[in-house]
This record gives C-alpha cells, sequence and structure tokens, in this order.
C-alpha cells in the first residue's frame, strides 16, 4: 500500500471531512492550500502524500492538493495530520482551535 489507501478508506475519509468538517477544510485550503479567498472546500480523495480539494474561488471550483508533512503509511495517522493542518491553518489566521472533544 505504497502508493495511498484503499478506495473505501479514502470515500469514508472523504465523505466524513465533507459531513462533519466542510469549515476546517475550508481553512486549510486558505491557508495551506494558498486559496485565501476560497468560499468552499470539498475534499475530494487523498493518497500517502497528501490530500484533495475542489474550492471555490470567484464562483469556479478549482483543484487544490495540500501535502502532508511526511508520508502516511496508516489510516489513523490521517486523522492526526488533517488535525495538525486544521491547527497549522487556525496558527496562521491567528484563531484558537477548537478544542478535539
Amino acid at each position: 500500500m505504497s502508493a495511498g489507501f484503499p478506495p473505501e478508506v479514502v470515500a469514508a475519509v472523504s465523505r466524513h471531512m465533507n459531513d462533519d468538517h466542510a469549515e476546517d477544510a475550508l481553512l486549510i485550503c486558505r491557508t495551506l492550500g494558498g486559496q485565501p479567498a476560497a468560499t468552499r472546500a470539498r475534499t475530494t480523495g487523498l493518497d500517502a502524500d497528501g490530500i484533495d480539494f475542489a474550492v471555490t474561488v470567484d464562483g469556479t471550483e478549482v483543484p487544490v492538493r495540500v501535502p502532508f508533512a511526511a508520508r502516511l503509511t496508516e489510516r489513523a495517522q490521517i486523522r492526526r495530520e488533517v488535525v495538525r493542518m486544521y491547527q497549522d491553518a487556525c496558527d496562521e489566521l491567528g484563531l484558537p482551535p477548537r478544542s478535539a472533544g
């Protein structure tokens, strides 16, 4: 599984991000994804090296890829890495991150 994760894992993570963490994804795309004018973000996939989004900028949907800090090899690492990205995005914007409760 060196290239990534099985399709069912990618689909489950994407669905979870889109259903429960769309605002977090938007913050990540605005900062780490280099799209400060983005108004919407949708997770479209991921692999061992990064996570993919479709973001809306000026009414047009554009692809954004945000690389992970290191290559992931286990599903459990995905959550930790996305949380790290969210926290980094909050730091960059000067926002307090939500507690992971």
